[in-house]
C-alpha cells in the first residue's frame, strides 16, 4: 500500500514537472494594444506592449496590419516597425496615426510579419509565437 502511495505521488510530481517545464518552453510574442487616444492634431496614437518569450533574441521585428474603419471597411495597411527585443524583454511603443481619429477604428488586424530577422536571417518565429489582444475598444487580433 505504501509502495502505491508514494509510486503514484512520484508520477503526480513527474507530470506536475514535465506540464510546467513545457508550459515555460512554448515559444510566445505577445503583442497587447494597451492604448489609443486623440491628438492634438486628431491622430489616433496607439501604445503597444509587446514582450518577446520566444526564446530568441529578434534582430528585427515588424508587423504588417491592416486598420477597420466602423463600417468593416479596410482603410489602410502600415507596417509597424518594433525593432530588435532581446529574449525576456517587454517594449513599449506608440505610433501615431495621421488624419485618422480613434473613434474611426473598429479593429486592427496582423496581416503578416513585415519582418522577423533572428541571429542574421529571416524567421517564421514571429507569426507562429504571435498572441494578440487589446485593453482598448478597438478590436486587436490576428
Amino acid at each position: 500500500m505504501l509502495f502505491k502511495r508514494i509510486f503514484a505521488a512520484t508520477v503526480a510530481a513527474a507530470l506536475t514537472f514535465s506540464t510546467a517545464s513545457f508550459a515555460q518552453e512554448t515559444p510566445v510574442f505577445s503583442l497587447e494594444l494597451n492604448g489609443a487616444t486623440e491628438t492634438e492634431a486628431g491622430s489616433c496614437r496607439l501604445t503597444y506592449v509587446a514582450a518577446n518569450r520566444t526564446g530568441n533574441a529578434l534582430d528585427r521585428t515588424a508587423y504588417e496590419v491592416a486598420v477597420f474603419d466602423s463600417q468593416g471597411a479596410v482603410t489602410r495597411l502600415l507596417v509597424l516597425e518594433f525593432g530588435d527585443l532581446i529574449e525576456g524583454k517587454t517594449k513599449i511603443l506608440q505610433f501615431d496615426l495621421a488624419g485618422t481619429p480613434c473613434g474611426a477604428i473598429s479593429r486592427i488586424v496582423v496581416n503578416d510579419a513585415a519582418a522577423c530577422v533572428v541571429a542574421g536571417s529571416e524567421a517564421p518565429i514571429c507569426m507562429q509565437a504571435l498572441t494578440a489582444s487589446s485593453r482598448t475598444a478597438i478590436q486587436f487580433g490576428i
